[in-house]
């Protein structure tokens, strides 16, 4: 189930699937494999900053296009 509310600078589990165009399972193991940390949030809903998650985005796109 997905929280209603992030505070600002922050997104959930959700969103960061969204963002990067994977499933919630990537993300968990984005996470596990140490490429992106949690911020924040609770075990079962974590937070991640907005900044990592666009960090991880821009150099997910630089490797594709190289």
């Amino acid at each position: 189930m997905e929280p209603l509310y992030a505070p600002p600078g922050y997104l959930t589990a959700h969103q960061v699937a969204k963002l990067l165009g994977i499933a919630l399972g990537g993300v968990r193991q984005l996470v596990h494999r140490g490429q992106l940390t949690r911020a924040g949030g609770s075990p079962r809903q974590p937070l991640f900053a907005v900044h990592d998650v666009t960090a991880l985005d821009t150099k997910r796109r630089m490797r594709a296009a190289a």
